[in-house]
């Protein structure tokens, strides 16, 4: 008798532990999972607010047009903005750095591109017409074997610019000269302009 009394205790035990778990299972024995969450923590849209907004597509080399700007000058450093227009009907995003190699008629000219932390990089939406900008500093003083006299480097004559995240880049005109340093330039991410 008692090993009845005890047996049914534990099993009684087991039935409570389970009951008090909240598991449910259906006839088949298998636990069953909530179908839906309470209201107050549903981020869902209700069916008659209608399709959520299009999410805008990244800032590709059809939708912007670019051009680097001189901004300063002083002891052999130049200082300059790559500045890209949004040339397209619809916002497109941007966010990060952009490639940028110098190039001049026959083919690419040295360039080292060094990323700059400031401003660094900040998620940007440009509506038609919208502007977006990134620093430019480099020198024009000769180091290392490169040559005192006449240009220290090929001299560019345009620059192939890669919008972040992209792969096909914008043509814009560099105008500014040759850069020395083996061509090194330290570029910022976009920035709202």
């Amino acid at each position: 008798m008692t090993r009845r009394l005890i047996a049914c205790g534990l099993v009684l035990t087991v039935l409570a532990a389970v009951t008090a778990c909240g598991d449910r299972t259906t006839d088949n024995g298998s636990p069953t999972l909530p179908t839906s969450t309470p209201s107050s923590t549903s981020s869902s849209t209700p069916a008659d607010q209608g399709a959520a907004a299009p999410v805008a597509k990244r800032c590709d080399a059809t939708a912007l047009k670019g051009a680097v700007e001189p901004t300063d000058a002083g002891a052999g450093n130049r200082y300059g903005k790559f500045v890209v227009t949004n040339a397209a009907t619809l916002p497109c995003t941007l966010n990060g750095y952009s490639g940028f190699q110098l190039e001049n008629g026959t083919g690419a000219v040295p360039t080292k591109l060094e990323r700059k932390a400031d401003p660094g990089p900040k998620a940007l939406s440009l509506a038609p017409g919208g502007k977006a900008a990134a620093n430019l500093h480099w020198t024009v003083v000769p180091s290392g074997s490169e040559p005192v006299e006449g240009p220290c480097q090929p001299e560019p004559s345009k620059a192939a610019a890669i919008p972040p995240d992209e792969t096909v880049a914008l043509s814009l005109p560099w105008t500014l000269g040759p850069v020395c340093s083996g061509g090194r330039i330290e570029i910022s991410a976009f920035y709202a302009a």
